[in-house]
Parts: C-alpha cells; structure tokens; sequence
C-alpha cells in the first residue's frame, strides 16, 4: 500500500515544471490530487496519465488564475464544496519578470506577479492551514527561492516576492513547533521550466546552469514528508549561495547577481565571465572570513558567544553541503595516516635490526 492513499494533496502551478514534477511524486505515492491552474485542458490530460499510470483514485481539477482578486478564497470554496480534505498543500504557483524595475518592467505585470507569489500564497496558506490546525495534522510546501535570499538586480521584484515567502515560512516554522503540522520552504536554484521564457529572461547567463526539475520536485518532496523548515535542492555549490547569503556585503552579491542576470555575453567572452562571477563568489567568502575573525578578535565577551552561536547555526547550515566532502578528505587522511603508519613501523623495524647489528659489531671489537 503507498504511504499516501486515502490521502489528498492540493497542488497549485500543476500544469507544468516542478508543480507538475511534484504532483507526478503525489501520484506515485496513492495520493488523491486537486490539480490548480489556469489550464483545464492541461490538467485534465495530466490527471488521466496519473490515474492510467498510477492508478490515483480521485482527481479534482480547478481551473484558475491565482492572480486575480480573492482566487484563493473560491479554490479553498470548491474544495469545501466538494467535501475535500486537504491533507497537504504545495504553494508552487509563481511567476518572474526580468529587466530594470525604473524602465523595462511593467507595472500591471508587477502587481499581478506580486498578487499570485504573495498574496495568492498567503490566503491559500491561511485557508487550510486553519483547517490542519483543527485536526492537528498536515504539511506546506511553499516554492522560495535561492533569489529569496540574495538581492537580484533585474528581477528586483520577483526575487522580494520570494524573499516574502521563504521569511514567512519560517516564521510559521516557529508558529507551529509545537503542532502536528509542519511548513517548509523549497528553494531550488534556476531550474529547466518556462519560468525564464515567460519573465523574458530566456537568453541569460544564469539559463546555461539550470537544475532538472525532477531532481528539484524529488529534494522538496522528500523534505516535505520529512517536516524539514527548508531545503536547497542540488550540491554545494547551491548551498554556497546561502553561506555567502549570510556573510557576504550585500554590495558584493548584488553585484555577483547582477552579472548572472545578464545578458549571456558574446561566446569569446563567456568563458572570462563565468570564471569572474565565481572568482567574485570566492573573494566574498575569503573576504568575509577574515572580516569576521577580526570583529571577533576585537570585541567583548558577550559579543563574542554571540558570534560563536551564529558560527555554530552557520555551520549546522552548511553541515549538508561539506558532509561528502569532509568523508572523502576523511577516508583519504585515514589511508594516508595507515600507510604512513606502516612504512614507519617498517623504516622503525629496519633501524632497529642496524641499531643490534652496529651494537654487535661494538661488542665484538
């Protein structure tokens, strides 16, 4: 039996991307499914394949724009209608713009961008996390970002969206400690959907590192069923955004963002570029090190234990990302220290044997 079955998950966004990724997850694991988006037609086709090849049970399709006024309180209204428990809810539903804020973007594409990441999210998490909290058991998955915590020159307004939702994820984090229910942020970093298309920032350098969605829609899931606060899908160099996130002049990632946002330079150029944006990632790092070892030199005791406290979070944080790499340098330090071992004890043995012979031959003369 899958662990899901009886169970329903309501996913907005489903149509496409990871929203699509993750409710396929939903599917495979016997849940029930409420399908939101602004496509019947996608989501209709889409909950067929689910019960063809998954055998899903039962499929509600709700079609809707989560951008316009109060859409969130009439998809909450037909789940009620229809007697539908919510189980789980997975915020996915969000789009970007790209281009400076003062005079390429357009405002009425801003306001219904800031309508379905922000406010959509919030009346649909307020809604039945209500309802979780009566019956003491449920799970959130909101879609952050890794922009939700750095500035993002050229996507000024997306990125403050998803730094909205990745702050008030947490803050529920700690609403709910003490409940059944549990929330947690996904912040995947560029991922292969029609996001960039759609923001119209499809021939930026950042489009050349994109994340497969499946990979990204299999970290949050597996992170949701856990009750984890958030997760960072990918390998270290993702979790090496948050660590700069926390250490680095706001200045200095501004401007790493900046040149990621940008327009993909001539070929000739490409390869100089990418090697300044992580030679700038790096310098910060180094840079903030050293920063924060000399305020720490120079302060008082309590600043000080209040350094250690945030160096300890800090290493929890990044604890993930260097696990691999701290058990590789690990085996490799133990094989070296065996074999060192062995020769010494071999080199020990040889220069006691000269040590006896050089001894006897004293004697003897």
């Amino acid at each position: 039996m899958n662990a899901g079955t009886g169970k329903t998950a309501l996913i907005t966004g489903a149509s496409s991307g990871i929203g699509q990724e993750l409710a396929k997850l939903f599917a495979q694991d016997g849940y029930n499914l409420v399908l939101v988006g602004r496509s019947d037609d996608k989501l209709d086709r889409l909950g067929d394949v689910f019960k063809n090849n998954y055998g899903t049970q039962e499929i509600t399709v709700i079609g809707k724009d989560l951008s316009e006024e109060d859409a969130a309180q009439d998809v909450y209204n037909q789940v009620k209608a229809k007697d539908i428990t919510v189980d789980v809810l997975v915020n996915d539903a969000g789009v970007g713009l790209y281009g400076l804020f003062a005079t390429d973007t357009d405002w009425e594409r801003e306001k219904a961008m800031i309508h379905l990441n922000v406010l959509a999210l919030t009346q649909m998490t307020k809604l039945f996390l209500y309802d979780m909290l009566s019956r003491n058991e449920g799970k959130i998955l909101n879609l952050a970002s890794l922009l939700s915590i750095t500035p993002t020159p050229l996507m000024a307004v997306y990125a403050g969206t998803k730094a909205y939702v990745y702050n008030f994820t947490q803050s529920l984090v700690n609403e709910l400690k003490d409940t059944n229910v549990t929330v947690t942020a996904l912040l995947p970093n560029a991922t292969d959907t029609d996001f960039f298309h759609k923001a119209g920032a499809e021939n930026t350098k950042v489009t050349d590192e994109v994340q497969d969605p499946v990979m990204v829609a299999k970290d949050g899931y597996n992170a949701l069923m856990a009750g984890k606060p958030k997760v960072i899908p990918g390998g270290f160099k993702n979790k090496s955004y948050e660590v700069m996130s926390y250490v680095a002049p706001q200045e200095a990632l501004s401007a790493l963002m900046r040149d990621k946002m940008s327009q993909k330079p001539d070929p000739n150029e490409e390869e100089h570029s990418n090697g300044l944006a992580w030679g700038i990632g790096i310098g910060i790092a180094v840079v903030a090190g050293i920063a924060l070892g000399y305020a720490y030199m120079n302060t008082n005791d309590f600043t000080r234990a209040r350094y250690r406290y945030k160096a300890k979070s800090l290493g929890d944080t990044i604890s993930d990302a260097l696990s691999s790499v701290v058990d590789n340098v690990v085996d490799s330090v133990v094989s070296a220290y065996n074999t060192t071992k062995d020769k010494a004890s071999d080199l020990t043995h040889k220069a006691d044997v000269v040590k006896e012979e050089v001894m006897e031959e004293e004697v003897v003369s």
